[in-house]
């Protein structure tokens, strides 16, 4: 938890701490999901955070201004994740676009006679809706608002 919330802190991604440590990001996931690390691998993590090897092993005690600081961090965490997400969405619509349209010239060069290019374009059309009514959060039981409701159920607290 110490090593996600100085990594916050200084507003990197996964991939950015992984990239400067020189480990894989697979390894901070882990770290930060609270495996254990080995000694080497804290140390890269420590020469990068300027900090002893000692303070990323040692258990941290809890303030009240570390939980309004990590809450904020945890909503940037939150926003940039769903920004990739939506980033990522707008690129496979490009490749959509793209490669529907090498498919259409094959189709037209090869066999005008049937069109049978209407065919992957309407699944990946489909497909495309379905994931963008997903990463909008349109569809009530997909969204946000909906896991933390079950999460809390799951717990058994009430909201």
């Amino acid at each position: 938890m110490l090593i996600q919330k100085l990594r916050l802190q200084r507003g990197w991604s996964q991939e950015q701490l992984a990239t400067v440590s020189g480990l894989s990001v697979r390894t901070i996931q882990r770290i930060e999901h609270g495996q254990s690390a080995s000694l080497e691998t804290l140390s890269a993590l420590a020469s990068v955070f300027e900090v002893d090897v000692s303070q990323l092993t040692e258990p941290q005690e809890t303030k009240v201004s570390d939980f309004s600081s990590h809450s904020t961090a945890a909503d940037e965490a939150i926003a940039f994740e769903r920004v990739r997400r939506i980033k990522a969405y707008y690129m496979q619509i490009i490749r959509c676009i793209v490669i529907l349209t090498i498919l259409t010239v094959i189709n037209l060069v090869t066999g005008p006679n049937y069109f049978w290019v209407i065919w992957p374009a309407l699944v990946w059309i489909v497909a495309l809706a379905l994931k963008g009514l997903s990463i909008f959060e349109m569809v009530p039981f997909l969204n946000a608002d909906w896991e933390k409701k079950k999460v809390e159920t799951y717990l058994g607290r009430k909201l």
